[in-house]
């Protein structure tokens, strides 16, 4: 690891920088739950303040050095790229100083005070060792430079590391079980999952497993979760209440045909990464694919607050959160079976990093299954 990654893990690590001290950016991105947040307490994750949540659930940070600088791909006709849900930071250096100053999140009010924090880090020799003698002196170019570690630390194998049992698989190391296979199929069948289609993990030309999304962007249909807490924020930074509406990449671009757009996320250890979507409204990983396989073929519930489990109880889905340009072609009326949407959460159980040669007993004993 280069001495620019080592000063970005301290960093991405450091709960003291943060206002008040108490949360790092590693709070929320844990290496333990995918890079995503551990705490499942609430579906958006909190802040430092107390009292204080953010709207959206917390996208992984794994595999994301991989996106693409944000842009419009002329050719294919859409966005792709960027960092964030809605893309609105374009690079990995770019979303590494927003967490810092958000009010909802480490609540900083300015850079010169993250970077005063730095100054008075155990790390600071470090810091003027990678980037220079007067490194720290001006605030505003050592807060770039704060993000710029951050960035080579994520660049790192430490949240790339391709070491699933899929990848394995892939490398002729370890055997998928017959039900792991049959979600395999499933999963590429351009007939029935297709789910490939926004999340390829297919074998690329370098050899290795894909990287589960394709970086664009997608308005799913998804519900407004009734457990999200940034509803029931003071006015000050939720002024519409409970009748907000996330816009998505729309918001960001200024246009009403890409509202309620969010990026595909990665399916890579997605089975660690719970609650799903933008706003965390699915609980478990079996519920979302129920809902691409049946949203436009159950009724649509009574009611707009209704949550995941109550509406599997019920057999129905909300309308969703943004009614306008949901993708219609590629999912909604999958025809899968109750089998085969096991057999698809089967399969993205094996996209989990960690797998060790130790476990093929245990495979081979479910081989046959």
């Amino acid at each position: 690891m280069s001495a620019k990654a080592g000063l970005g893990r301290l960093l991405f690590e450091d709960t003291n920088l943060s206002n008040p001290p108490g949360q790092s950016c590693a709070t929320c991105h844990a290496a333990g739950a995918g890079f995503a947040d551990p705490d499942r307490s609430a579906p958006t994750s909190k802040g430092v303040l107390p009292g204080r949540f953010g709207d959206r659930n917390t996208p992984t940070a794994a595999y994301m050095a991989f996106s693409p600088a944000f842009h419009y791909d002329e050719a294919e006709g859409h966005y792709v790229g960027g960092q964030f849900w809605d893309g609105r930071a374009a690079t990995l250096e770019a979303q590494a100083k927003e967490p810092f100053l958000n009010p909802l999140e480490m609540a900083n009010e300015s850079a010169a005070q993250v970077v005063e924090k730095v100054r008075a880090a155990s790390y600071a020799p470090l810091f003027v060792e990678v980037f220079g003698r007067d490194a720290l002196a001006d605030p505003g170019k050592a807060y770039e430079r704060v993000a710029e570690a951050i960035a080579a630390w994520q660049r790192t194998a430490a949240f790339s590391p391709f070491s699933s049992k899929y990848d394995a698989f892939l490398a002729g190391r370890a055997r998928l079980s017959a039900q792991e296979l049959r979600g395999l199929r499933l999963f590429e069948r351009e007939d029935k999952g297709n789910c490939a289609a926004c999340h390829p993990v297919a074998r690329g030309e370098d050899g290795r497993g894909g990287l589960g999304t394709d970086f664009t962007y997608d308005n799913l249909g998804v519900p407004k979760n009734p457990a999200n807490p940034f509803y029931r924020l003071a006015a000050e930074h939720n002024p519409a209440g409970q009748a907000y509406v996330d816009r998505g990449l729309g918001g960001v671009v200024g246009k009403a045909g890409e509202y309620g757009k969010f990026k595909v996320p990665t399916v890579r250890n997605v089975a660690l990464t719970a609650p799903y979507m933008h706003n965390g409204y699915f609980e478990s990983l079996r519920a979302v694919v129920d809902f691409y396989n049946t949203r436009d073929v159950k009724p649509r519930c009574a009611q707009e607050f209704v949550p995941e489990r109550e509406a599997l109880r019920l057999g129905c889905w909300p309308r969703p959160e943004m009614v306008a340009n949901v993708n219609s072609d590629e999912l909604g009326k999958l025809g899968l079976s109750a089998r085969e949407v096991d057999d698809i959460v089967a399969f993205l159980h094996t996209l989990t990093d960690g797998w060790k040669p130790a476990d093929r007993r245990r495979d081979r004993a479910s081989a046959s299954r």
